[in-house]
C-alpha cells in the first residue's frame, strides 16, 4: 500500500469510528456492567501503531489473566474519536498525542493522563518540495502553510514561527488533513507542510521532500497514555501492569530496530524503508506525568485558547492521575 492510500484508508475508516462511537456506548454500558458482576475488564482504544502490536502479542492478556481480568480491543483512526469514546464510558485506556487531551478536557471528558512518551521533537516537521525556494522559516511569510488544524502541528507551528520572529498571522494556513495535505503538496498547492510521522517520513522517502525545520528546541511533542477519573480510582493495578506491557514493546523496538520496522510496517501497511527513517530519529520510553509535563499541555491548551480553538480556559492540572502509574 502507498503512503498517499494509506492516508486515504485512514480517511475512510475514521467516518466508521464516528459511527461506531454510539455503538461503543452501548457496549461499555454493557461491560461496564459485567464488572459489577465481580470481575473486571480493560477496554482499550487504540490506532494502528505499537498497541497494535501488543494485541497481537497476547502478553498483556497473559499478564491480566491472574487478577481475573478481561481485556478488549477497539481499533479507531484519530485521536479525536477516541477520546469521545473515553468520554461516552466504552473504552478505559489508549494512547493519542498531545492535542486531542485538550480538547477532550475542554469538552468534560473525565480524562485522566495515565502516562506520558519521551519528547520526541523529531517526528514533527515543516516540509517544502525538494526544489522550493524556501531555505528558512522566515521564508515562510506571506507562504501557504498546510497542516491539521488543532492538531499537535498547529502548536508547533504557532511556536516555531514565534522562535524566528513571525507572528501566526504572516502565513496563509490552509488547514487539511494527513491524505488531503498530501495531495495539495504534491501538486504545488501549497508551499509548505507541516505534518508528523509516518507522514513524515513517507513524503521524505517517496517524494522527496526537504524538511526545513522539526521541532527540537521548538515543541516537545508526546504521545500520552489516557484512562478515565473512575476506571484509575478502581483499577490502579490493571494500569499498572498495561503501562509495564507498553514499556516492554517500547524497550522491544528501541534495542531491536532492524526487526522493529517490518512489523510495525505491516501494521501500517508501509514500506519498512519509511517505518525504518521514522524509528531512526524517535525515541522511545514511557515516563509518569509529571509537574512540569503537565505544564507543558498547559502550554498548548492556553494556546490553543488563543487561538480560540478551545472554548474556555482549562487548567490541565485537572487530568493528573491521583495515584502513580508507574
Amino acid at each position: 500500500m502507498t503512503a498517499s492510500n494509506f492516508s486515504a484508508s485512514r480517511r475512510q475508516l475514521l467516518a466508521a469510528s464516528l459511527a461506531s462511537v454510539a455503538t461503543l456506548g452501548t457496549l461499555g454500558a454493557s461491560n461496564a456492567a459485567w464488572a459489577q458482576d465481580g470481575k473486571r475488564v480493560l477496554r482499550i482504544g487504540y490506532q494502528k501503531g505499537w498497541l497494535s502490536i501488543l494485541k497481537q502479542r497476547g502478553t498483556l492478556e497473559k499478564r491480566l489473566a491472574p487478577l481475573g481480568v478481561q481485556v478488549t480491543w477497539a481499533e479507531f483512526t484519530a485521536g479525536p474519536v477516541q477520546l469521545e469514546a473515553l468520554n461516552v464510558g466504552s473504552i478505559d485506556f489508549g494512547n493519542v498525542g498531545d492535542a486531542p487531551p485538550i480538547f477532550a478536557q475542554a469538552a468534560g471528558a473525565p480524562l485522566v493522563y495515565a502516562a506520558a512518551s519521551v519528547s520526541r521533537p523529531g517526528t514533527e516537521a515543516v516540509l517544502v518540495p525538494k526544489d522550493s525556494p524556501i531555505r528558512s522559516v522566515a521564508d515562510l511569510k506571506g507562504k501557504r502553510v498546510a497542516y491539521n488544524k488543532g492538531s499537535n502541528v498547529n502548536y508547533f507551528l504557532v511556536k516555531l514561527l514565534e522562535k524566528h520572529g513571525l507572528q501566526f498571522s504572516d502565513v496563509q494556513s490552509v488547514y487539511l488533513a494527513p491524505a488531503d495535505a498530501r495531495a495539495a503538496f504534491e501538486r504545488g498547492a501549497v508551499d509548505a507542510w507541516v505534518i508528523w510521522d509516518p507522514f513524515l517520513a513517507a513524503a521524505q522517502h517517496t517524494l522527496g521532500a526537504r524538511l526545513l525545520a522539526d521541532a527540537t528546541g521548538v515543541a516537545l511533542n508526546r504521545l500520552f497514555y489516557f484512562t478515565s477519573q473512575k476506571y484509575v480510582a478502581q483499577n490502579a493495578d490493571v494500569l499498572r501492569l498495561a503501562l509495564e506491557e507498553v514499556q516492554a514493546i517500547e524497550h522491544w523496538a528501541q534495542h531491536n530496530p532492524q526487526a522493529a520496522a517490518p512489523e510495525l510496517a505491516a501494521v501500517l501497511g508501509l514500506d519498512p524503508a519509511i517505518i525504518a527513517l521514522h524509528l531512526s530519529r524517535t525515541p522511545f520510553g514511557v515516563v509518569p506525568v509529571t509537574p512540569e509535563i503537565l505544564a507543558e499541555q498547559q502550554d498548548i491548551a492556553d494556546t490553543f485558547h488563543a487561538l480560540k480553538l478551545i472554548p474556555k480556559k482549562i487548567d490541565v492540572r485537572q487530568a493528573a492521575s491521583p495515584v502513580s502509574l508507574l
